[in-house]
């Protein structure tokens, strides 16, 4: 895809970087440690959709120019319960024995933030997928924990790597469970160039 401004990851997570390579675009990486505290009384999607974009916003008042900000949020859910990051094994431990044999939902939000030559653009959305984990024996959960570094990623688990041989199946797209609606993402460019083309 042709790009005609910078573009800026504002993630350090390296599942986000990978995506954006795949799609072929050239692009810095700048973190925004933007407080990721959740809003009372939002939906859990209005939530993500919020996280994502105060990731973007963050990082596109800290820069100047023609510029893309691209921002994320993934969160997974079950029965109403959100699950973060694990912060000790222990957590991880409690995240997979609840997540194991049953349905959840991940919900990834996507927010681009882009000026040119004056000119703002802005789109906030979020993606959704549903994941069927496969019952686990906690031999299986440990193993997991103990090569899988669960403590950077949603739920404690990610899907793209050897987790997988315990994921059933998903609805839904699989690179939102991964962590970026890439679908979304090149529409969102795609209309952005159309519209350069116009201006």
């Amino acid at each position: 895809m042709k790009q005609s401004m910078k573009y800026i990851l504002a993630s350090q997570s390296p599942r986000r970087k990978e995506l954006l390579d795949l799609m072929g675009l050239q692009y810095e990486i700048m973190v925004s440690n933007a407080d990721e505290t959740f809003e009372e009384g939002l939906t859990i999607e209005e939530q993500s959709k919020r996280l994502g974009y105060i990731k973007a916003k963050t990082i596109f008042d800290k820069t100047k120019g023609n510029r893309l900000v691209i921002g994320s949020d993934t969160m997974v859910l079950k029965d109403g319960k959100a699950y973060g990051k694990p912060h000790s094994k222990e957590e991880a431990v409690r995240m997979l024995t609840e997540l194991k044999n049953a349905k959840h939902t991940v919900i990834t939000s996507l927010a681009v933030l882009a000026e040119k030559n004056g000119k703002y653009f802005e789109f906030v959305d979020y993606d959704k997928a549903e994941v069927y984990v496969k019952d686990m024996t906690m031999d299986e959960i440990e193993h997991w924990i103990s090569i899988g570094n669960p403590y950077n990623k949603a739920g404690g688990y990610a899907i793209q790597s050897q987790f997988g041989v315990h994921i059933e199946k998903i609805n839904g797209n699989y690179f939102t469970v991964v962590g970026l609606p890439i679908h979304k993402l090149y529409d969102v460019l795609k209309e952005i160039e159309k519209e350069e083309k116009e201006a």
